[in-house]
């Protein structure tokens, strides 16, 4: 196997193919990338057992068929350390591959390709088309909310849902909730998956500068999708999501409009004295106003007033404000709309702007 590739036209896919590549795995063949020639292209696959990523490059110049893996870190500090437009020459000899530019010339140790696994294929699947722009907006509006190593599993991912004339992705993590639609204009089969947390943050960076539609495919136990020369592939997680349509409140009696970023602000400025374990801040709401307050085990206080758009009863409640923040800081409109019960009930926050989205926040108890 050989070939001859330039440094610009490999550096990029190589790194986000390495990028799924665990650095401490249980097999040594999983640290590796897998590199395939054959048909006039290159192609790079790197796997955790949960995802997988392909890249495929096409092919100029002399080269000869043939497949291998090769340490994936190691090939990718060679090819950042390399000039930039270097020509990069790869040949395998023996149990060894030679990686040659230039003066520059490297021996990397290598272990058979029939030791690399592979993800299985689902045949079958609902599939459509869709902008990467706009699944890459489903991603950052909502994975705010998945959670992290969580014993309830099935919230460490993102649920999509599948229904016709629309892609909904809904992430909680049993303190506040995230939910954004998607329009489709094209028929599907109902779906209704979870991808693991590492699948949906690899899935946004790949999807960050990727211009073309992207094909989607939701099978019965991997999510597929092929943007470009990139084929991602994802186990599913085996579980079922909360119904989380039992969680958003319906109709809060009390609904505040206020200025998006002097209300995120005011809530960043407070807190900062706010207690560093459990973040919470008291709300206090009456007409035409917010007022938020912070304290501390060392006595410490902030305190925040905020001109806000409400008529109706006073009310007191606790939030963690790392969680308002979160919304606030996803959601794009000028302006913040709060939907709010009682003290024990949960904030709804919606954009005027924008009805695709909707967050709900638990109250806290202070």
């Amino acid at each position: 196997m050989k070939f001859s590739i330039n440094r610009e036209q490999l550096l990029k896919p190589l790194q986000q193919v390495a990028a799924v590549v665990e650095k401490r795995q249980t097999l040594p063949v999983l640290s590796n990338v897998l590199l395939e020639v054959g048909d006039g292209q290159l192609s790079m696959t790197g796997t955790d057992l949960e995802l997988e990523l392909v890249a495929r490059l096409p092919l100029e110049g002399e080269r000869q068929a043939g497949e291998t893996t090769v340490p994936a870190r190691k090939l990718v500090d060679i090819a950042k350390s390399l000039p930039a437009e270097a020509d990069i020459r790869f040949e395998v000899d023996g149990e060894r591959m030679l990686v040659r530019s230039g003066r520059s010339r490297f021996t990397l140790s290598t272990l058979p390709a029939s030791e690399f696994p592979n993800l299985e294929e689902d045949a079958a699947g609902s599939t459509l088309d869709i902008q990467p722009g706009v699944l890459r907006g489903l991603i950052d509006r909502t994975a705010f909310s998945m959670a992290q190593q969580d014993v309830r599993y099935y919230l460490n991912g993102m649920l999509f849902e599948l229904k016709p004339g629309r892609l909904r992705a809904v992430a909680t993590d049993g303190h506040r909730l995230a939910l954004c639609d998607a329009e489709l204009d094209m028929p599907v089969e109902e779906a209704s998956v979870i991808l693991p947390r590492k699948g949906v943050m690899e899935l946004s960076r790949i999807l960050g500068d990727a211009g073309e539609n992207a094909r989607l495919t939701v099978g019965r136990n991997h999510v597929r999708i092929v943007v470009g020369a990139i084929t991602f592939t994802s186990k599913l997680v085996d579980g079922k999501f909360p119904e989380y349509d039992r969680v958003i409140p319906k109709e809060g009696s009390r609904t505040i409009i206020a200025d998006r970023e002097t209300l995120r602000q005011a809530l960043a400025r407070v807190a900062i004295l706010s207690n560093e374990k459990y973040r919470g801040v008291r709300v206090q709401l009456s007409e035409g106003s917010l007022r938020i307050v912070a304290n501390n085990p060392e006595q410490e206080e902030a305190e925040e007033e905020v001109s806000v758009d409400f008529n109706g009863q006073p009310l007191e409640i606790g939030f963690n404000v790392s969680y308002l923040l979160d919304v606030l800081n996803t959601m794009a409109g000028t302006q913040a709309e709060l939907e709010m019960g009682d003290s024990n009930s949960s904030a709804l926050v919606l954009d005027p702007e924008s009805k695709a989205a909707l967050y709900v926040v638990m109250p806290m108890r202070l």
